[in-house]
């Protein structure tokens, strides 16, 4: 269940004049369903698959009824999806969320010679998140637009309003999203600093005041004094937050019977956000150890109860220079996150004297640590939290790789889009680690629409799989031109699935809908659903989001199935970094080998190119080519690239483009948005 303001959602969609989220044609769905599992599956299960397909779309059928019915579902909601496809792909999910769910931003490592330092740092990035919430609440957030395929239509905002009002609370069986955007209850003036597992409370705005850098940092010094002090020092309770949402859920039920728990769970849920003020890791702080530091604080040992992960924005601020930002992802997308925070970075490196000219407000009253009252059954929840949470640390396998023998600049020369490229990419790496492709998840924002949030771009194409054939079986024999055509093809139906993707006409959520509008009327579950291969079509075992950056950082997130790969990927002019994820207690996967056999397809896609290529420069070559056949591929590769909304463009990046540069993704993008996150786990299915 989502608790919103649906009139200030509203508002904002009306301003911007946005349509609704279209429905798709369910033959069309249907078709492109079979077209997408046929190389997936074996021929009994195709076979299976393709007569229920037909049966469940006859004249008169199943399916055209439930179509009728979204149809009329539509009619009567901003989004027809919303709500359904929140429930299936985060609040449903029963898994704890750090790693499964909660994506990370990690910052460039800072050099923080004393404390003093890191809690300037800590100060200024409370002065930013400040600065940017005068925006929000001014509505003075600039309107982003698409741009490439649909240019100029612009993108739905309400996800940013999100970032510093809401919170996700836990139930039993589904977790309920609360956004507050309306005046029914206060604004939030505090945020929450976690301080060795303490709980505090900063006051930003003092006799209707904002506090200016110094006296942040004031604050945040008395705030060190107080958790240093051993006596009184609480149980963590933050680590009952990383457990799974049930067992959470239950635990908080139990602290809810004490009044001073009470108020403080409240303070915590109404508070803008979290600043996490972690201990030094005593890890060498390579990118794949500060990604995991982002993603579980290390487990109870370290930093893991130094955080709430239900609230959304988590700043996590080390005092060993490990930074960055932990996101609850069920309010806004990765592409979202990537905004704000590099806003707050720019924002940070662009006032370094703030602190020394700023006038401060008089004697401040000093923050107030929040209280817990922990009866044996809550120190029972905490050690068994903190069993789980350790278990989670352990079974994580990050690889953070830095590719540099070529970026998207190389990628744009050969006249194809870098995202596709890197898609295709990463199925001839998993085809060379397994030996067979999956089905993968891609996030494409919908954000074109009312309330759009995501929908599916399945990269696993039977293009992609007869191209990834080519490059690794020698028996086959195809010639470097073939390879290319077959290259090629795989880029064209990936930029094709993409368009689909990004104006409403993909088939997950169209799929999505189908099913949950028949539970909703108590209808037995149409067959299509407990087919085998609807279960494997959502087992996203190569989970993927690009989300690209104009500031030195890098985004990462786990794996949504047991046996899978949670890869982000941020492409840049001479270099893309990938982010891997896999678990250990998989026998299947390797992090450390799918990043080996990236580089080596990586490196042999580049020559493949190189090699067709080769003997003059491109402009030359298409001048100069006689042969018919070549001349059409090229001229309608060109003209489809200039129909892509992911085809490269020449504008310089500057701070609103993090946005729309890339309009086929969000993502994470990055969804973070980063695909469905957890869902895997919990049907067989990770956004």
């Amino acid at each position: 269940m989502a608790v919103l303001d649906r009139e200030a959602a509203k508002d904002l969609d009306d301003r911007d004049g946005l349509p609704k989220l279209p429905l798709p044609n369910l033959k069309d769905t249907l078709e492109m369903y079979l077209r997408c599992m046929k190389h997936l599956l074996t021929e009994e299960q195709f076979n299976k698959t393709q007569k229920i397909v037909k049966e469940f779309g006859a004249h008169g059928g199943v399916g055209e009824f439930l179509q009728s019915k979204l149809v009329e579902r539509r009619e009567k909601k901003a989004n027809w999806l919303n709500e359904y496809w929140l429930n299936d792909m985060y609040l449903n999910n029963r898994l704890a969320l750090p790693v499964n769910s909660s994506p990370a931003m990690v910052f460039p490592q800072q050099n923080f010679r004393a404390s003093f330092d890191s809690l300037r740092f800590a100060a200024q990035l409370i002065s930013g998140v400040l600065e940017y919430k005068t925006l929000l609440d001014a509505h003075a957030l600039p309107v982003e637009y698409a741009r490439g395929q649909l240019a100029g239509t612009p993108f739905c905002m309400e996800q940013y309003y999100r970032l510093f009002t809401s919170y996700r609370l836990p139930g039993p069986e589904r977790d309920t999203l609360v956004a507050q955007e309306s005046s029914v209850m206060p604004e939030p003036e505090h945020i929450i600093v976690a301080c060795k597992n303490q709980f505090f409370v900063l006051d930003v705005v003092i006799n209707f005041r904002r506090l200016n850098e110094r006296d942040l940092l004031t604050q945040l010094e008395k705030i060190v004094k107080m958790a240093d002090s051993e006596e009184e020092r609480l149980p963590p309770i933050g680590l009952l937050t990383s457990d799974g949402r049930t067992e959470w859920a239950e635990s908080r039920r139990v602290l809810m019977r004490e009044s001073t728990n009470r108020d403080s769970l409240d303070m915590i849920e109404r508070c803008l956000c979290l600043v996490c003020l972690d201990d030094a890791s005593g890890f060498e702080l390579s990118d794949t150890a500060r990604s995991t530091l982002m993603l579980h604080g290390g487990g109870a040992t370290k930093n893991g109860g130094n955080r709430w992960y239900d609230k959304p924005m988590q700043f996590v601020v080390g005092a060993d220079g490990c930074c960055g930002v932990v996101c609850e992802h069920s309010a806004f997308e990765g592409i979202v996150l990537v905004q704000c925070t590099e806003y707050l970075l720019k924002y940070m490196t662009g006032s370094p004297s703030k602190l020394v000219r700023a006038a401060s407000v008089s004697e401040l009253p000093a923050p107030r640590r929040l209280r817990w009252k922990c009866t044996p059954e809550i120190h029972k929840h905490i050690a068994s939290s903190a069993d789980n949470l350790q278990r989670l640390v352990k079974n994580l396998v990050m690889n953070v790789y830095k590719f540099q023998d070529y970026g998207k600049e190389f990628i744009k020369k050969q006249k194809m889009s870098p995202d596709a490229y890197i898609q295709v990419a990463l199925q001839l790496a998993f085809y060379r680690c397994h030996g067979r492709l999956v089905s993968t998840y891609e996030s494409a924002s919908t954000r074109r629409f009312q309330q759009g949030r995501v929908d599916n771009i399945r990269s696993a194409t039977p293009e992609a799989l007869a191209f990834v054939r080519a490059m690794t079986d020698e028996t086959l024999s195809s010639s470097d031109t073939e390879k290319m055509e077959m290259f090629r093809g795989a880029i064209t139906v990936q930029t094709k699935y993409t368009i689909l993707a990004i104006t409403g006409m993909a088939i997950d959520n169209h799929l999505l809908g189908l099913r949950e509008i028949a539970h909703e009327m108590k209808m037995e579950k149409p067959e299509i659903f407990k087919d085998e291969a609807y279960l494997i079509s959502n087992q996203f075992i190569l989970s993927t989001s690009q989300v690209p950056t104009t500031v030195e950082m890098f985004c990462c997130y786990g794996p949504v199935v047991l046996n899978g790969y949670g890869t982000c990927y941020n492409p840049q002019s001479d270099h893309i970094i990938f982010s891997v994820s896999s678990f250990r207690e998989s026998p299947q996967t390797c992090s450390a080998e799918f990043v080996k056999c990236l580089v080596q397809g990586l490196l042999d896609m580049r020559d493949l190119c190189n090699k067709c290529n080769s003997g003059s420069d491109q402009a030359e070559q298409r001048k100069g080519q006689t042969m018919e056949t070549h001349t059409q591929t090229e001229t309608y590769w060109r003209d489809k690239t200039r129909q892509s909304p992911s085809a490269p463009t020449k504008s310089r990046q500057t701070v609103p483009q993090v946005l729309v540069r890339s309009p086929d993704k969000t993502n994470a993008e990055t969804q973070t948005q980063t695909s469905p996150q957890g869902k895997a786990l919990k049907n067989g299915n990770k956004s």
